[in-house]
């Protein structure tokens, strides 16, 4: 996949990842958005690196589509716990 499949695929994960978990985020929407597309290259990136799953060719692929969602998931939970009561 080139850098342009990853970068739509990460928005659609960052905001499958908002929808599965709902509520403020301390960035808004610019840093959930910035947070999914980050968050599919880390899915994509340890999936392939230690779980020994290439990255395929294909964008509708499942395994990566889970990678990348699972990678924005882990990273907007991370921004939550980190940045979250910085807006009172």
């Amino acid at each position: 996949m080139s850098i342009v499949s990853w970068i739509v695929l990460g928005l659609l994960a960052g905001a499958i990842a908002k929808f599965l978990l709902p509520g403020r985020d301390p960035g808004g929407l610019i840093g959930t958005t910035v947070i999914g597309v980050v968050g599919s290259f880390l899915g994509g990136w340890l999936s392939a690196k230690f779980l020994d799953r290439p990255i395929d060719d294909q964008f509708f692929d499942p395994a990566t589509w889970g990678a990348a969602i699972g990678g924005s998931l882990v990273l907007l939970i991370a921004y939550r716990l980190l940045f979250g009561h910085s807006r009172r």
